[in-house]
C-alpha cells in the first residue's frame, strides 16, 4: 500500500510536469504574433501578451474555480459556461473543445479559442484583468524589448 501511494505521488508529479508551461513575456508575444493575433478584433500585441499576465502569469496549466460552478482554463483563463466543456457544467462549447485542452504547453487551441471569444460583442472587456490592468494604459512595455 505505501509504494503504491509512492508510485501515484510521482504520477502526479510528472503528470504536472507534463501539463503546465510558464511561458517568457516574450516567447509568448511571438507566438501570439505568428497565430495572428497582433491588430486581431482592433487589439495591439501588447493588450493579448497583457491579458494572458493578468489572466494566468503566463502559466498554460492555471484552473480557476468560479463561485457559479463554472471553470476557467488555460493561460486566457477561457469560462467553461460559453467556450469549452469540462463535465461539471453546462456549457454551450462555442469553441468546440474540451477543457482539458486549454491547459497542456501547446496553447495554439487557447489561442484559436480567444480569438473567437474575443470576436463577441463585449471583446477583451469580458476579461476582469484586462479591463482592471491593460484598457486604456501604456502597453508598450509588453512587447517592446522582444525580437519580434
Amino acid at each position: 500500500m505505501k509504494g503504491l501511494c509512492l508510485w501515484l505521488a510521482l504520477l502526479t508529479c510528472l503528470v504536472v510536469k507534463i501539463y503546465g508551461k510558464i511561458f517568457s513575456r516574450c516567447e509568448l508575444a511571438s507566438i501570439l504574433r505568428r497565430w495572428g493575433l497582433e491588430g486581431h478584433e482592433g487589439y495591439s500585441l501588447d493588450d493579448w501578451v497583457c491579458l494572458a499576465y493578468y489572466a494566468s502569469g503566463f502559466k498554460t496549466g492555471k484552473v480557476t474555480k468560479n463561485i457559479d460552478g463554472t471553470s476557467e482554463y488555460g493561460i486566457f483563463q477561457i469560462n467553461s459556461r460559453s467556450w469549452c466543456v469540462d463535465h461539471h457544467t453546462t456549457s454551450r462549447n462555442l469553441c468546440s473543445l474540451p477543457c482539458r485542452d486549454l491547459v497542456t504547453d501547446n496553447i495554439i487551441d487557447d489561442i484559436m479559442c480567444v480569438k473567437r471569444a474575443a470576436a463577441g460583442p463585449d471583446g477583451l472587456e469580458a476579461w476582469n484583468g484586462w479591463r482592471n490592468h491593460c484598457r486604456g494604459k501604456n502597453l508598450h512595455y509588453w512587447t517592446a524589448t522582444c525580437k519580434l
